[in-house]
């Protein structure tokens, strides 16, 4: 691989002087000195060592996302946002996946400290858990303390800039139309317990029901993984339970997928017998069979929004950004079976 000695040879100036051009340096250079540089990078296919420049520069060009999967169709809607902005300004889009591992979490922002990176967004949910998330907070202290910015995006116990999407207004929407409905008989396939977006959900999904004089007992939610295969399972074991159900709501989108894919091996129709919400409104939530009723998120404009915080040093004190829920009716829901 050619190097900058290559190419400052090849322009016939100085190293001192290529550099400045490659780098963008605010020390002036004729236009004739830039053009014969950059001929030169041309010719001899010149990249710039990454880390090199990040030594030279006091800009940090880079910047991290913690997400818990990058695989899940919620996370890949978000990471499209962030990654809009982060390329509009000119950023480096680092992503890892925590798998909703907590140490693997700590150790991603040791690691993208280490990077220098310009900003931390951590994209997926805060946990219930103190000692997480002292040690969590120690480590983005330290990080911020060196110039970093964090933004977050849902509920945790970090004081900084937040994009909240509002998990107990979508978790009361969906309430208010299963009691329309005439629903009764409800089962809840909820997330992890020691995730806030369950939680928060649930909490809202339950208020609903109390103002409309319905409880939701404990046995009825099944708490699984937020995925496809942790939507089934839970619905499996819910209809095992109770095989009155006529409603299953599941607090995300792949989970309700997973719903629906149990139902139909077992032969019970959709929503005539059961009917299956979702949350989140993921793309694919149309394009199932029936079409999936959910809560609509703005996904996309989360991720945005997010990375525009952590990227805008102006505010002095930490900004929180509220993104409202909606219904969206779909084929997959209808009235409680007589």
């Amino acid at each position: 691989m050619a190097t900058l000695s290559d190419v400052a040879r090849r322009a016939g100036v100085s190293p001192a002087t290529a550099s400045r051009v490659i780098n963008g340096s605010s020390k002036p250079v004729t236009e004739e000195l830039r053009e014969r540089v950059l001929r030169a990078v041309a010719e001899l296919q010149y990249v710039p060592n990454a880390h090199a420049q990040l030594l030279a520069r006091s800009h940090r060009g880079a910047v991290g996302v913690i997400v818990h999967d990058v695989s899940d169709p919620y996370f890949s809607e978000i990471t499209r946002g962030l990654q809009r902005v982060a390329t509009d300004q000119g950023r480096l889009l680092m992503i890892c996946n925590s798998y909703r591992d907590p140490e693997r979490e700590l150790e991603y922002v040791e690691l993208l400290r280490g990077q220098q990176v310009a900003a931390i967004v951590l994209a997926g949910s805060g946990y219930h858990d103190a000692d997480f998330t002292r040690l969590l907070n120690g480590k983005l202290a330290a990080y911020e303390a060196t110039g970093g910015r964090v933004a977050v995006i849902g509920r945790h116990e970090h004081s900084g800039d937040a994009v909240m999407p509002d998990n107990r207004g979508g978790g009361e929407l969906l309430g208010q139309e299963l009691c329309r409905l005439g629903h009764e008989h409800i089962g809840v396939v909820a997330g992890p317990r020691v995730l806030t977006t369950t939680t928060d959900r649930l909490t809202g999904l339950r208020a609903a029901l109390a103002e409309h004089g319905r409880e939701l007992p404990e046995h009825r939610i099944r708490y699984a993984d937020f995925d496809r295969d942790g939507g089934a399972e839970a619905t499996a074991a819910l209809l095992d339970a109770e095989p009155g159900l006529t409603a299953i709501a599941a607090l995300n989108d792949s989970m309700a997928i997973g719903a629906l894919a149990l139902l139909r091996a077992r032969a019970v129709p959709v929503p005539q017998q059961v009917s299956v919400f979702g949350f989140d409104d993921m793309p694919m939530a149309r394009d199932v069979t029936p079409a999936l009723t959910t809560i609509r998120l703005p996904l996309v404009e989360m991720g945005a929004r997010a990375m525009a915080l952590a990227l805008d040093p102006g505010a002095a004190s930490p900004r929180v950004e509220s993104l409202a829920a909606d219904l969206i009716r779909r084929d997959s829901s209808g009235p409680a079976p007589r």
